[in-house]
């Protein structure tokens, strides 16, 4: 499979640089599995879509403050986005700066902060924090929120609020998973009001995510690495619904990619795990029924997953309908409802 077949003409002005003012006031473009039709609709109607058996699983992840700007001994700037927190004063990250980052170089983040660069692995740094407290405290005291690149502006403080769904728990993400951002404490009321049953699972979404694919032929592309979790509570739950024919709904890619990584184990443990699932067409889906996403950018994994997902031609006719009706892509943008074809 060739990476121009997953291409389209995406206008720029439809990458949504700010959030609604209402969370729950985003767009909802649902897709028939039976009559390969499009509905348009307002995501306050997605709770019409489920039924009494099927079962919601969301991702429970937290997104830190994940970029620290600082500068080099010899005064030139440099910006380090966290990857991954391995323990209290040691982490995986991107650098950015002017020159080549050596081995035991060390960058200033303030008078009471240091960073030191230990080795290089593959694309990241293996950096240790020269501090009296925690990653976690000097992140959540100098750390900026780490919003994506094609949002081309700086991030205020509304961004720490909106750029984290509302039941944001397990702290370890450095992107959110944006399908959940849609969702208000008056939609989880409506679905307990109709006995709708949901549960959470955790996968701790990677800057990765945002990697673009460069090779040509995808089967080449390497997937970035992510650390998931999928609670025994959870699995338990998925059982019973599906005992019930009740579909499984994903929210989002994250929950999708977690589920189809533990439901892959030959013999399913408790406990945090790693995944780099590359889910392109022709994979066979083991779990995951219906998918509530928000739109992908051309080329990317996550538009060839929802290519795998529903079908690579009707997902692009549908695509071409939220351009042509001005859906909003991406983090902040709109969302779609597509089941497994």
């Amino acid at each position: 499979m060739r990476l121009d077949e997953f291409d389209f003409d995406l206008p720029p002005h439809l990458i949504a640089q700010v959030p609604l003012q209402k969370r729950d006031a985003s767009r909802l473009l649902v897709l028939n599995k039976n009559t390969k039709s499009f509905s348009d609709k307002k995501f306050t109607e997605f709770i019409d879509l489920i039924n009494s058996n099927d079962l919601l699983i969301f991702n429970d992840t937290r997104v830190i403050k994940a970029r620290l700007f600082g500068k080099k001994i010899t005064g030139g700037k440099v910006e380090i986005m966290i990857e991954r927190i391995l323990n209290k004063h040691h982490a995986l990250a991107h650098i950015k700066t002017s020159k080549k980052i050596l081995n035991n170089a060390i960058f200033e983040i303030n008078k009471d902060v240091s960073v030191k660069v230990l080795r290089k692995e593959n694309n990241l740094f293996y950096i240790e924090f020269i501090s009296n407290v925690s990653i976690h405290d000097i992140l959540e005291k100098y750390g900026h929120i780490p919003l994506p690149s094609y949002i081309e502006r700086n991030p205020d403080k509304s961004d720490e609020n909106r750029y984290q769904t509302i039941y944001a728990k397990e702290s370890g993400a450095v992107a959110a998973p944006t399908a959940g951002l849609h969702f208000t404490d008056k939609i989880f009321q409506a679905l307990n009001d109709k006995k709708i049953k949901y549960t959470f699972l955790t996968l701790h979404v990677g800057a990765g995510t945002f990697q673009p694919v460069r090779e040509n032929d995808i089967n080449k592309h390497q997937m970035h690495s992510e650390s998931f979790n999928v609670p025994t509570k959870t699995i338990q739950m998925i059982h019973k619904a599906k005992s019930e024919n009740g579909r499984i709904i994903a929210i989002g890619t994250t929950v999708l990619r977690a589920l189809e990584s533990k439901f892959s184990e030959e013999s399913i443990q408790p406990g945090f795990k790693e995944t780099a699932i590359f889910i392109k067409p022709g994979y066979q889906f083991k779990v995951v029924d219906g998918l509530l996403t928000n739109f992908h950018l051309p080329k990317s994994t996550l538009f060839i997953l929802v290519c795998a997902f529903s079908g690579s031609d009707i997902m692009k006719k549908l695509y071409q309908h939220a351009i042509k009706n001005e859906y909003r892509f991406y983090s902040y943008g709109d969302a779609t409802f597509i089941e497994r074809s």
